[in-house]
């Protein structure tokens, strides 16, 4: 390995550690570096690597034979011959099919297909972790059809075993005897050197490598591959001389040892940081001291350097909003029971002048409905005893207003609704009502778990009309801030709670009427609200801040990443 070699790996392996997929990157800098023979020294006494054709002419004979394999003659590929990069003198670009067996599978169709027998290998038996497990195959061929048809297609020990098709392409593991006969079949094939004095974990990998996949990739016809021997033909392999590929396979080893130490760590790390990050929010929620704030803000740069603990750190705002533990409480405030009074005189002035209709009584607020104590000022209430539920709009047929489908419905944290023009007369049937001011929740899934909700705003001569599939909630007597209503609905905790209450089949599964109106609801004094609104905007706005940090940190490193490997 020369100085240049050695400070790439360094550089790489400075940054693998914390940059995102960067030691799978370092990996394949591992590889590729050993494929142009820049990862050991020649040794100027090793043999070229041509002479090693010599010693396998009789054994690739005698194979292909055996195998009842005959190579066709393909006309070379510019394209993968334009690929070669020069390597060291004793090396060669040698055709892959002239020092390599390979055999693909025979098309065994589902009437051949018997429960004993001799078992029949499947892409999906090749695992993404190199490994085999031939356990969950369940086809077989008869032993008298494989004696007289499939015979040659038996895997042997230390073939290596390669997925040739669709998503598991590019797949590999070597076989080891079992005791178990298995063969061949439909887009599986078999690969080995023609002699087993070459080193077979250079072959591994080779195959392994960016050199072999490219040459692949590029006879790729259509967007599923479908590889097989017609592709292997075309293919070629930078052989080093026969001591030079096994210093290249023991150091390679030697590399992929450490990465494999270096993923170990960093999982550990990671697991270790989500779990400590996990207790102090859980002390947040649990707690009536300052130990946890004070713990996240003593940790903060380390606990929120990944995104996964600031997606926690949000539901984590959100659910301490609603218990009264974001924002301090002012005695001046009046108490929300004040509000409750003025909703309940406000309700029968409009009884009385009949412009709403008297309410059904809700059922009082059971002690176990209760799933924390509330600060001292607020209240536990029902929906349906603060607005209106699902209101109708009353105007002209021939006025503008705001239709807005599923679609325009923001998810997640983002608020913001879109719309499009309607007369009214065209959607006033069939839909959804609402106006601005109003809040709208998704009620069915997906939409619902996906947080889809907003308060209306901005629509043509104040009313609108959409989707069948929401809950509208009209602040009639001004006891709630819509925006804390609307972070009540997007709170985690809430529709993790919805969910286990949802009735229908599945894939039509809905937030029930009579539960979106009578969940206990915690009410904060109104100043309050305002308070708690301003804080949580005030926090998620400096978790999109840190969730910006994090991804421009990532974009530097996956750049110094492309930096280095371009200089291979």
């Amino acid at each position: 390995m020369n100085n240049q070699t050695a400070q790439l790996l360094k550089a790489h392996f400075d940054i693998a550690f914390t940059a995102p997929q960067g030691i799978q990157k370092l990996r394949e800098l591992i590889l590729t570096l050993a494929m142009q023979g820049k990862l050991v020294p020649q040794d100027p006494n090793d043999p070229p690597a041509r002479e090693l054709l010599k010693e396998i002419e009789n054994y690739a004979l005698s194979l292909l034979k055996t195998r009842k394999v005959s190579y066709r003659e393909i006309s070379p590929n510019s394209e993968i011959l334009a690929m070669q990069y020069p390597i060291p003198p004793k090396w060669d670009w040698m055709p892959f099919k002239d020092v390599v067996f390979f055999q693909e599978g025979p098309g065994i169709r589902n009437w051949q297909f018997t429960t004993s027998g001799i078992k029949l290998l499947n892409v999906s038996n090749i695992l993404v972790n190199n490994t085999l497990d031939i356990s969950n195959s369940d086809k077989y061929v008869s032993n008298l059809e494989f004696e007289t048809k499939y015979k040659h297609f038996e895997i042997e020990n230390g073939d290596l075993l390669f997925a040739g098709s669709g998503a598991s392409w590019g797949k590999t593991a070597w076989y080891k005897d079992t005791g178990q006969r298995v063969m061949l079949n439909t887009s599986t094939m078999r690969l080995r050197f023609f002699h087993d004095k070459f080193a077979p974990r250079y072959l591994y990998y080779f195959v392994k490598s960016k050199c072999f996949k490219q040459q692949l990739e590029i006879q790729l016809v259509g967007l599923q591959p479908n590889f097989g021997s017609t592709h292997f033909c075309r293919l070629y392999i930078p052989l080093p001389p026969l001591p030079e590929q096994h210093r290249i396979v023991a150091k390679i080893d030697q590399l992929m040892a450490l990465c494999d130490e270096l993923e170990k760590l960093k999982k550990e790390q990671e697991a270790k940081r989500l779990s400590v990050h996990a207790s102090a929010i859980k002390g947040l929620l649990e707690q009536n001291d300052n130990s946890a704030w004070d713990f996240i803000k003593n940790h903060f740069s380390e606990l929120y350097s990944v995104k996964e603990n600031i997606a926690e750190l949000r539901k984590a705002i959100l659910q301490l909003a609603v218990m009264g533990k974001l924002v301090p409480q002012d005695p001046n405030d009046p108490p929300a029971r004040e509000l409750l009074k003025d909703i309940e005189a406000e309700k029968q002035n409009l009884i009385q002048s009949g412009k709403i209709k008297k309410p059904k009584p809700l059922p009082p607020i059971k002690q176990e409905e209760i799933p924390y104590e509330l600060p001292k000022g607020w209240e536990w209430v029902r929906l349906g005893e603060i607005g209106i539920i699902n209101p109708r709009n009353d105007l002209d047929d021939s006025s503008i207003t705001g239709f807005v489908p599923m679609p325009l419905i923001p998810s997640g944290y983002s608020e913001k609704h879109s719309f499009e023009e309607r007369i009214w007369g065209e959607i006033k049937k069939s839909y959804t009502h609402f106006a601005n001011g109003d809040i709208g929740m998704a009620k069915i899934t997906p939409c619902f778990e996906n947080a889809k909700s907003c308060v209306f705003a901005n629509l043509p001569n104040g009313i609108g009309a959409g989707t069948t599939e929401l809950h509208i909630f009209r602040n009639s007597f001004n006891a709630v801030f819509p925006r804390y209503l609307l972070y009540y609905l997007k709170n985690p905790q809430y529709i993790m709670d919805a969910i286990q209450n949802m009735t229908g089949s599945a894939g039509q599964k809905r937030v029930p009427t009579p539960y979106f109106i009578e969940r206990p609801f915690p009410l904060p004094p109104l100043p309050e609200q305002h308070r708690i609104v301003a804080k949580i905007d005030q926090l998620m706005a400096l978790c999109g801040e840190l969730e910006q940090t994090i991804e421009s940190a990532r974009n530097k490193q996956e750049d110094c990443l492309k930096s280095i490997m371009a200089q291979v």
